[in-house]
């Protein structure tokens, strides 16, 4: 059985799912990988109120850790770059070649950057604080704007985002 509430935030409104004990998603409600909430799940914001906080405390700039069960359905590659991808801190970015190093394949970057596009958590699993090598900011699932905000906020917090 999966569950499913909404959030509104500044990038838009949010779908969170899970099977009650976890989180297994979050999606946007615009950009290449928009995605709302599938006929056969059941609405049931009393599964993620803890999740819902968090998110609301992230978005205004009070949170810089989420701290939730997550079980993201990934492949062994995938689930390697999303453990990756947890370990970058707030405010903070890294490449696609850093995380293909980080998990020990550096010549694997378009594979990295295929598993980070494929991130089924994303923001609570900071997808979005992955850039190209150059520094530029390269597609994102929940749209380019939305990215920019994401990194906006963080930096407004920590100074550190420097692109």
């Amino acid at each position: 059985m999966i569950y499913y509430t909404q959030v509104a935030s500044p990038i838009g409104q949010l779908t969170v799912c899970g099977d009650g004990h976890a989180l297994t998603g979050l999606y946007f409600s615009s950009g290449s990988k928009a995605r709302g909430a599938d006929p056969s799940w059941i609405k049931k914001p009393d599964c993620f109120v803890e999740s819902s906080k968090q998110l609301e405390e992230y978005f205004a700039g009070t949170r810089r850790v989420f701290d939730l069960v997550l079980k993201p359905e990934t492949t062994f590659f995938q689930g390697q770059v999303l453990e990756a991808l947890q370990t970058i801190p707030y405010g903070d970015v890294r490449s696609y070649k850093d995380i293909a190093e980080q998990i020990g394949n550096p010549k694997a970057m378009r594979a990295v950057g295929t598993a980070n596009g494929s991130n089924p958590i994303a923001i609570i699993i900071p997808c979005h604080r992955v850039i190209g090598s150059n520094g530029s900011l390269t597609g994102f699932g929940g749209g380019l704007d939305a990215k920019r905000h994401l990194l906006g906020l963080e930096k407004d917090q920590t100074g550190l985002f420097a692109t």
